[in-house]
């Protein structure tokens, strides 16, 4: 047996469904703050009080918000990738995947461009690609790794961060959002710049190289495997549509099929944030919000649906898909609930920067972050938490906060790969299960973290 089998097999075996691992995280936060964080002579009181925190998270507003953009990303760029254009070019470039190696070096690397585009459309793409991959298979009657695929098609996870749709960048992008982040620290504010640009962030040497050697060795890291992995016969979930049939609509409804109408709506959207971005206020590239993003993928989507039936098809389909989020994201803001107002998260990130210097601070923040991603997969929510931390020690140690930013998001990013919420939607529509993606995802988690440490010293 190989040892990405029995690695496979193994993790089968131990890994329950993400919202297991929710409630299990929901629980260990209670644990770890009651143990580390209850102040003397507390008891049952103490455990109200976490309850409350954990309350206090669940429906916190800012991160409802938050949530809202996050699955707009996320139902928007899986609408985009359900559109006829897209579907059509992925069946030109199946034909040509004739083993596992090269399904999974192609399903990865065109994965992974996406993603940097945005998150939401490369998760769903890279989600779609392998799940065409395995109906072309079945239909030719061949057996491949099918879980192998579909972690490739996960792969874009790994760049996201770092691309034009990452939380933590886009945000200290946002005029005055690092100084609202310290509110109440007037003596740091005053040594704070009014935001920290994107060309020191998303477009400094250290992430654009950083992305380039992840292009060129995570695709090629799925071929390998691929190239020493046992091929095996697989069954598909119920045939994943794009664009449903109806009956035929009479009236008024007959607009909602008429070519032209999505495209015009659409034109007029991406005409109107482009306009937008080159008239924004802050200048430069201060215009790249989660609001923005999402205009743009609204636009893009009903540009390149035929026309408006099939856009809200494909809108049907990519909710469905975001059904895990919907009900998971609360139990995370509930765990963020009681690690930051128990001071638990404060504790754990300020021990790591207290012991660290101008050196190993970057270090110690990229391995802190993939730590807290672990409790706290929304990379947004992480860096409204974390973020405070990292500017006040970053501008003590003197830091780039440029840096400290990417090595948060390169930590976050990076244990996406063991972190099974974002895969949700994948699993949903590949059919697939967190335990037989994760044993090879976790292979190139390693690889990943070697780039993102190489990259953070040597910058």
């Amino acid at each position: 047996m190989s040892f990405t089998s029995s690695f496979e097999r193994t993790f089968k075996q131990l890994l329950p469904s993400p919202f297991s691992i929710a409630i299990v995280l929901t629980i260990v936060s209670f644990i770890m703050a009651f143990l580390f964080t209850k102040p003397v002579g507390e008891g049952i009181g103490y455990v109200l009080e976490l309850g409350k925190h954990w309350e206090n998270g669940l429906w916190n507003a800012p991160l409802m918000v938050f949530a809202m953009q996050m699955m707009l990303m996320l139902v928007l760029g899986h609408t985009l990738a359900l559109s006829e254009p897209i579907s059509k070019g992925l069946d030109k470039v199946i034909p040509k995947l004739d083993s596992t190696a090269k399904a999974a070096f192609w399903v990865c690397l065109l994965t992974l461009c996406v993603a940097f585009i945005n998150w939401g459309l490369g998760l769903v793409f890279g989600a779609l690609f392998a799940r065409k991959v395995a109906e072309s298979k079945l239909r030719l009657g061949q057996a491949f790794n099918y879980p192998l695929i579909g972690a490739a098609g996960y792969s874009g996870l790994m760049v996201w961060h770092g691309g034009l749709s990452g939380s933590a960048p886009v945000k200290a992008n946002d005029a005055g959002h690092i100084k609202e982040l310290v509110a109440g620290n007037d003596v740091l504010i005053a040594q704070l710049p009014k935001m920290v640009s994107a060309s020191d962030t998303l477009f400094g040497s250290m992430n654009i190289t950083t992305t380039i050697l992840l292009l060129a060795t995570v695709p090629f890291a799925y071929y390998l495997i691929g190239r020493n992995t046992n091929n095996k016969a697989f069954a598909l979930a119920s045939k994943f549509k794009a664009d449903s049939a109806e009956e035929q609509p009479k009236g008024a409804e007959k607009l909602d099929t008429l070519f032209g109408i999505s495209q015009s709506i659409g034109g007029l959207i991406l005409a109107f944030a482009f306009y937008s971005a080159i008239n924004n206020p802050g200048g430069g590239l201060s215009f790249l919000t989660p609001n923005f993003i999402n205009l743009c993928l609204l636009g893009g989507a009903l540009f390149m649906h035929k026309n408006i039936r099939t856009f809200l098809s494909a809108v049907d389909d990519a909710i469905g898909g975001a059904a895990g989020i919907l009900i998971q994201f609360p139990l995370y803001f509930g765990i963020m609930g009681v690690m930051k107002d128990s001071g638990l998260i404060n504790m754990m990130a300020e021990f790591l920067a207290s012991n660290s210097n101008a050196t190993s601070f970057p270090i110690i923040t990229f391995f802190s972050a993939g730590l807290i991603n672990i409790f706290i997969p929304s990379g947004g929510g992480q860096w409204a938490v974390q973020g405070p931390i990292i500017i006040q020690t970053a501008t003590e140690l003197n830091i780039p906060l440029g840096k400290a930013i990417m090595a948060m998001a390169y930590g976050d990013q990076l244990t996406n790969m063991l972190q099974p919420f974002w895969a949700l939607p994948l699993l949903g529509i590949t059919g697939l299960k967190a335990k037989e993606i994760l044993p090879y995802t976790l292979l190139i988690m390693l690889v990943g973290m070697l780039i993102f440490l190489s990259s953070l010293i040597l910058f």
